[in-house]
């Protein structure tokens, strides 16, 4: 499950990032100017910032395997058609789309891992889950660049298309919502086996949604996520560009520089958590363990991608944005963390959707502002520091309101359900 849930990430920042890759060239070919392309970029997350919160609640009600599978379905139909686009009209139409395809993959995956893993093992499985989108985005770079150089921008778009719905032939026969529903595994489990942490029983599926998203811990949570978001997206749209128009690489170039924050970027989130796990089995909090984690990283990052947009060669930038990616990423784990260890098992994918949908309005935000700075002022130093300062700000935020819950906040919070029932 964990291996396909992987390879999925693979797919989705392997078409994700392609547009960013083939960008130089798609742009002369359609004649986009900077502040274009950062709307180009920002449509995407359009449609997948408003499914990641429709994903997640059709996960609770239809169940994470078959949201995923028609997700795919459409992200990868809307990525092949993608190489057919004639103008930024219809490039803005396919892009709102498959945005919403791609919308519901991180909580149905989150969704998926609580149901298949116990507390103490559940972030390493996120980690190891959500690695996958940094290694698509790094392999996307040489792969990408060189079948764009060869045949044109368009084909790897059909390419991509063609590996998704491969990967949806597979996840159709070998996947299930929980180990007791798996066919491999039928009638050789305990039915009675309930892996919701005893945090998240404090709360019962009598509190509504709308509670938990009054609550400051996954207000400031998803504000976070927010900041994770925005240094994700600003690197993932505009970094390529960047390396391209500022520091004056060839694509071929940009493209192997490139996979460099990736692979950090990777390496962040599978040790995010495996450090997550490892700090809740000694502090015994798990909300206190993810806090550390988030705040500490996120300060370490916002200094980096500051830093970088003012680095003196391309080496010391390139250095300084894989530190921001490694830092950035060994926090992914740590926010659905929070919404595991906090929220029932019946709201954990309109809960996770909504904090996701928080935290990819970044998405909408980071390539559009980014595009008319640079259209303004003609350098990326201002994007830079803006990134740096959004992940700060989600440090704080983190650092101020995430509170482990205490004996009192239990007792309540079940006092609220029984006058509620």
């Amino acid at each position: 499950m964990v291996f396909m849930l992987f390879m999925a990430g693979v797919i989705s920042y392997l078409d994700r990032a392609a547009l960013s890759v083939a960008a130089p060239l798609l742009t002369k070919d359609l004649n986009l100017d900077p502040a274009e392309l950062g709307i180009v970029f920002s449509s995407f997350f359009i449609g997948y910032s408003l499914f990641c919160f429709v994903g997640g609640h059709l996960s609770d009600r239809l169940g994470p395997k078959k949201v995923l599978l028609a997700a795919m379905l459409v992200w990868s139909l809307f990525c092949a058609l993608t190489a057919g686009v004639a103008g930024i009209l219809s490039l803005l139409v396919v892009r709102v789309i498959f945005g919403m395809g791609e919308g519901p993959y991180a909580t149905c995956t989150n969704k998926i891992i609580h149901q298949w893993f116990p507390v103490e093992k559940r972030t390493t499985a996120v980690g190891l889950a959500n690695a996958g989108q940094q290694v698509g985005g790094a392999i996307a770079g040489p792969l990408v660049g060189l079948i764009a150089v060869t045949w044109g921008w368009r084909v790897p778009f059909l390419l991509i298309g063609f590996l998704g719905l491969i990967w949806l032939i597979v996840w159709r026969f070998t996947a299930s919502d929980k180990p007791q529903l798996h066919p491999w595994l039928r009638g050789r489990l305990d039915e009675s086996i309930d892996p919701t942490p005893s945090v998240a029983r404090e709360d019962t599926p009598a509190v509504s949604l709308g509670q938990y998203l009054r609550r400051p811990t996954v207000l400031a949570t998803s504000f976070a996520f927010f900041g994770y978001a925005y240094v994700l997206y600003f690197f993932l749209s505009w970094f390529p560009s960047f390396l391209m128009m500022e520091r004056h690489l060839s694509l071929a170039s940009m493209s192997w520089a490139n996979i460099v924050p990736w692979v950090f970027g990777a390496s962040g989130i599978i040790l995010g958590g495996l450090i997550c796990d490892l700090l809740y089995r000694k502090l015994k909090k798990g909300i206190l363990a993810h806090k550390i984690v988030i705040v500490v990283s996120l300060l370490i990052s916002a200094c980096c991608v500051a830093l970088a947009g003012q680095a003196f060669s391309v080496a010391v930038a390139i250095g300084l944005m894989s530190g921001a990616a490694f830092f950035t990423n060994l926090t992914l784990s740590a926010y659905w963390g929070i919404i595991s260890d906090t929220v029932h098992a019946s709201r954990i994918g309109s809960v996770g959707g909504f904090m996701h949908l928080v935290a990819n309005t970044a998405g909408i935000i980071a390539p559009t502002l980014t595009g008319f700075l640079v259209k303004a002022t003609g350098t990326f130093q201002s994007a830079f520091l803006i990134s740096g300062a959004v992940a700060l700000l989600g440090a704080l935020g983190v650092a101020i309101f995430v509170r482990q819950p205490t004996l009192y906040t239990a007792r309540r919070r079940s006092s609220d359900i029984r006058a509620d029932g």
